[in-house]
């Protein structure tokens, strides 16, 4: 149900009001004052129903989100602070200073569920348009943005020998699967069962176990290698679509002469089978 005003009280004739406990020039009063928070009323009154309960104010749950941002706080840290600070109340649009939380830590959680990602960006849109009408940037800011990446969660495995490998092992299989040649031994099974074992052992007293394994993936890979390039010798159509795979092998292959001691990544060199 979208949320109600509240009605007055009638002990508000005896209760404090934030305007006359706050400093009126400090710079969270003075960003409420900018903010257009009518703007959150109409784009997220849709996402309520007209059955239930009433539902918090779009100001609380949109100041609280944009205080959670600001300060770099978790859910249950803004919240917590929101009872201890006046500002973040008054921010939030209350009149006067309440002593509990009116809604309930995971409330915040259920609200962007419901809002989903792309409506919150209207948060992110509506400081960049205060930022604007008070001159805090220009224009000629936002006709480039630099993003660092740096710790951002990418999808990149770590490229030690056993995942090289075994990756060129499922490679090739794939390849081979989709042109219907058959394998006399895809070493799927034993390559995985390897490379859990190197995972297992490379680190502890194990070491020159796990390396044993890591020059049998070797081995296999060009065996498996040698194998395809018998069976497609002459077809020029199979040659060109195996060239790029049959050419990793001999990139992925560490130089074991060199770099015998470790799994880390180390020099690659190229070298035929």
């Amino acid at each position: 149900m979208p949320p109600k005003k509240s009605a007055p009280r009638s002990d508000e004739l005896f209760r404090m009001q934030l305007t006359n406990m706050i400093d009126m020039e400090h710079p969270l009063v003075k960003l409420a004052g900018l903010i257009d928070w009518s703007r959150f009323d109409d784009a997220y009154g849709r996402f309520y129903t007209q059955k239930g309960r009433p539902g918090l104010p779009t100001w609380l749950m949109a100041g609280l989100h944009l205080l959670k941002h600001m300060e770099g706080l978790s859910d249950e840290a803004v919240c917590k602070l929101w009872v201890e600070n006046p500002y973040h109340q008054y921010f939030c649009g209350e009149q006067f200073f309440r002593r509990k939380l009116p809604l309930d830590r995971s409330s915040m959680t259920r609200w962007r569920g419901r809002i989903g990602p792309d409506k919150l960006e209207l948060l992110l849109a509506e400081t960049l348009s205060v930022a604007l009408r008070t001159k805090a940037v220009t224009p000629q800011a936002f006709e480039r943005v630099t993003l660092d990446t740096t710790v951002q969660t990418k999808a990149i495995a770590h490229p030690t020998d056993s995942h090289l490998l075994m990756r060129g092992i499922e490679w090739l299989n794939r390849l081979a699967r989709q042109h219907g040649i058959k394998l006399r031994q895809s070493f799927l099974r034993v390559g995985r069962q390897a490379r859990r074992d190197v995972s297992r052992l490379i680190h502890g007293r194990g070491h020159k176990q796990a390396m044993r394994w890591i020059r049998k993936l070797r081995t296999w890979l060009g065996r498996l290698d040698r194998d395809i390039g018998r069976k497609i010798a002459g077809n020029e159509e199979l040659e060109a679509a195996f060239a790029v795979a049959r050419e990793s092998p001999a990139t992925l292959c560490f130089s074991f002469d060199f770099w015998k001691n470790t799994e880390a990544v180390g020099s690659f060199r190229i070298r035929e089978w």
